[in-house]
């Protein structure tokens, strides 16, 4: 039995390599592939708007879907050496700000949206790492992961997923440090601040054929929870770029508009939707002149703050302690979209 899965295992390498190749190309011709759908097999006009519609649709699904296996799968690898209770106790013990940038980047490395990394900030929590290195990871997590990432690399390049990387973690950084220079754990119930769990599983050696299957598990795993959000995206994404007048959105929330901003991460508090569904209508919405920053500030209030996260973190804090975190991070996006807009 062993040594089947030993082969079944090694098959998931050979297949993953076997296939590279085959992406690597339907990535590079992917506009000549919706170019020869769109106009030769279906032979839509290239002038109208609907032919525009279905090649941005065409074009931006194969982009984003061959990116998101890529780049999860990557992760994923990444992921399988990394000892979770090792960085609880790091953690622990670790001056502020580097653990703030330590948590930061473990919860960039950690698939969840925003409802879904709460158990694991409450378990951070219980193990009695300080509340504003939890925010940290708490604020990272569903704001820059490896989809957003991926997305944003193949619609806006490789510049503005670093750029938004980077600024990402700005805010969850900065905004945890604040939250722990305030010392706000009065707000912590009781049973929370005498709560400790110190039992933490070890983990045992894998093999890397193991490790490639189970990434392999996990794309499967991301995809079956994430297609039907990606998908309504460029729907949407695609019915804007080919029926929305040009400059619409650039007269309405231009650069010069002063409420356009604020309006943007507003609007984005309460649409609780999966960021990799808002990365298409972000790219559309910029395609018809609504200004960069705008758009990704938008995309970071979608995901990085929803009222269903408040309703969750509402049984383990406080209403002024949330509103806090939601003032602070409300304007890091700010700061970070008017930033997006000054540079591009």
């Amino acid at each position: 039995m062993r040594d089947l899965k030993l082969n079944s295992n090694s098959g998931s390498l050979q297949t993953v390599l076997l296939l590279f190749p085959v992406w690597l190309i339907l990535f590079y011709f992917k506009e000549r592939v919706a170019d020869w759908l769109i106009y030769q097999v279906f032979s839509f006009d290239r002038g109208e708007n609907i032919s525009k519609a279905l090649a941005f649709f065409v074009t931006t699904f194969l982009k984003i879907y061959l990116l998101l296996v890529l780049i999860i799968f990557l992760m994923a690898l990444v992921r399988s050496w990394l000892p979770v209770y090792k960085i609880r106790n790091r953690l622990k013990s670790m001056p502020m700000l580097p653990a703030n940038v330590f948590a930061g980047f473990f919860g960039i490395l950690t698939p969840f949206c925003s409802c879904s990394a709460v158990p694991l900030f409450i378990g951070f929590l219980e193990t009695g790492i300080p509340l504003g290195i939890t925010f940290s990871f708490l604020i990272a997590s569903p704001l820059v992961n490896e989809v957003i990432l991926a997305m944003l690399a193949g619609l806006f390049g490789l510049k503005v997923a670093a750029i938004y990387l980077v600024a990402g973690l700005s805010v969850a950084v900065g905004a945890g440090f604040i939250i722990g220079r305030l010392q706000l754990e009065r707000y912590l119930p009781e049973w929370l601040l005498t709560f400790r769990n110190e039992k933490m599983p070890q983990t045992t050696p894998v093999s890397l054929d193991t490790r490639v299957s189970d990434s392999i598990g996990n794309v499967r795993e991301v995809l079956s929870r994430t297609w039907i959000y990606v998908l309504a995206g460029i729907i949407i994404g695609a019915a804007i770029h080919g029926y929305i007048p040009g400059d619409l959105l650039g007269r309405l929330l231009g650069k010069d508009t002063w409420y356009s901003m604020p309006l943007a991460v507003l609007t984005g508090i309460p649409l609780y939707a999966c960021s990799a569904s808002v990365a298409p209508v972000a790219f559309a919405l910029v395609d018809k002149g609504m200004p960069l920053g705008t758009a990704l500030a938008f995309t970071m209030a979608v995901a990085g703050l929803s009222l269903p996260e408040f309703v969750m973190l509402k049984k383990v804090l406080s209403t002024r302690l949330i509103l806090i975190f939601a003032g602070i991070v409300f304007a890091g996006i700010l700061l970070v979209g008017y930033f997006f807009n000054w540079i591009l």
